[in-house]
């Protein structure tokens, strides 16, 4: 069977080096108990190195036209359950068995909502090892008062603690993209109480990033610029502080000031 043709409006770049799967089997810390979330399975390179490996692989693919490649590459591997349709909007959260890794080459356009929907919207996962654009992977740990900080860097902080990175050369993938690749690990640590509302604080302070953090409270009408300015000082921080120079524990407790 021919190689179907990747999918430039799906982010498609296929992994296509088997020499990679090592360093991801690593970084996962592949063990036969785990059951293993992946999106994007394109080809089943990985998928069959993840069945082979584990208890139990949940495949999610968009591109129905991938199915009977990925059949016929999962062949009598019966821990496979592929599941065709878009996984940001699957209830991934209702998988059975309950997945306690996500580890995946995810397509580029998705990378970054389906990280940060998982930190809340998947609790039983414990760990993360995806494959992301390069400038993806360092926004996940990015240091505040650094370009690369934003609202994903504090919310996957918050949620974890990076445990592996490695950079991925344009080589292992079909077609080669245009940008650099990075893996990167990190294990799940408990959330802040109220996550929810701390989602909503981040994004509202990052939605507007060269205004004061206040002002951006403000236009996404989580309290008034008076409220926020108070509840900024309630964490010693100045009314005029952007949200680039809050570290992710600080959002907690400014989330806490606004809604006392």
């Amino acid at each position: 069977m021919s190689r179907p043709a990747a999918k430039k409006e799906l982010g498609q770049h296929f992994l296509v080096d088997e020499n990679l799967l090592g360093v991801i089997g690593r970084l996962a810390e592949l063990g036969p108990d785990d059951v293993v979330l992946e999106i994007g399975p394109g080809l089943g390179v990985l998928t069959t190195f993840l069945a082979d490996r584990g208890a139990h692989v949940h495949a999610v693919e968009l591109d129905e036209s991938l199915e009977p490649r990925l059949r016929e590459a999962l062949q009598g591997r019966g821990n496979v359950a592929l599941h065709l349709g878009d996984a940001l909007r699957l209830d991934l959260a209702t998988l059975e068995p309950p997945p306690t890794k996500l580890v995946s080459n995810l397509p580029y356009n998705i990378a970054t909502p389906l990280v940060v929907e998982s930190l809340d919207g998947l609790p039983s996962v414990g760990l993360w090892c995806v494959m992301v654009q390069r400038e993806v992977a360092d926004r996940f740990f990015a240091r505040p008062s650094t370009k690369a900080y934003g609202a994903v860097s504090v919310l996957v902080q918050l949620a974890a603690e990076r445990t592996g990175f490695h950079p991925v050369s344009r080589t292992v993938f079909r077609p080669r993209p245009n940008v650099d690749s990075a893996l990167v690990a990190f294990r799940r640590r408990e959330l802040p109480p109220g996550f929810a509302y701390v989602k909503q604080v981040v994004a509202a302070a990052f939605a507007h990033r060269r205004k004061q953090l206040a002002n951006s409270v403000e236009l996404a009408g989580l309290a008034t610029r008076d409220q926020a300015t108070a509840a900024l000082a309630g964490i010693g921080r100045d009314p005029a502080v952007r949200a680039e120079e809050l570290a992710p524990p600080e959002f907690v407790a400014l989330a806490q000031a606004l809604a006392t």
